[in-house]
């Protein structure tokens, strides 16, 4: 049974790894979206530079990404702490991916994507409320941190009632604390009221002087 958590931890980290937000980047302007906004490249920041449209399929594959190795992960065992173990690599993937320098995102989107392979029906539920909160208060990061922390909360309740496995409220647990720590400069920003809403935040970030403190 080792083997498949090994397995999967590996498949899903080089799929998290897969940096959808600056292939978009690259294809839409030419640029890395990193260089922009909060220097992230997934769909908030890619959503902010390079627009909708180009966006569109930063969401998707982000998504397809923790799905798909939900997926997986039944193929190979049909252990629920071996998919809790999948989503976590492919959520550390995206936030440091192999392939981009270990420079990635805060994993919000890919990690939403591991939880509707989990349990299509609680992601789908959740969605409207997400929405909801973004339109209210038109910031991502708060719709993000929020988020999270309701995945969080009815994962845990569902699992205790026994609707669930315990290890996807495990999985819920850590994810949702992750996102929080990875938003802290928005968190701070957000108390400092200096937080761009949605459409702005996109310019380009100043250059880092070598030696300055």
């Amino acid at each position: 049974m080792w083997w498949a958590f090994l397995v999967i931890a590996v498949i899903g980290y080089l799929l998290g790894s897969i940096p959808t937000g600056i292939i978009a980047g690259r294809l839409a302007r030419g640029i890395d979206i990193r260089d922009y906004g909060s220097g992230k490249m997934g769909f908030t920041n890619a959503l902010r530079t390079i627009g909708l449209r180009a966006s569109l399929p930063v969401l998707v594959v982000d998504l397809a990404k923790g799905a798909l190795t939900v997926v997986i992960a039944r193929v190979l065992s049909d252990n629920a702490y071996v998919q809790t173990v999948g989503g976590l690599a492919t959520v550390a993937g995206h936030d440091w991916p192999v392939f981009a320098g270990f420079r990635g995102g805060r994993g919000v989107t890919t990690s939403f994507g591991v939880l509707l392979g989990m349990n299509p029906l609680v992601g789908l539920a959740l969605i409207p409320v997400g929405v909801a909160i973004g339109f209210v208060t038109r910031y991502m990061s708060v719709m993000s941190i929020s988020g999270a922390v309701l995945a969080t909360v009815v994962l845990i309740g569902l699992a205790a009632a026994g609707l669930l496995p315990a290890a996807y409220a495990v999985y819920a647990g850590l994810t949702g604390a992750l996102v929080i720590v990875l938003h802290r400069e928005n968190i701070r920003r957000l108390l400092a009221g200096t937080e761009p809403k949605v459409g702005r935040g996109g310019e380009r970030r100043a250059r880092e002087v070598p030696g300055s403190p």
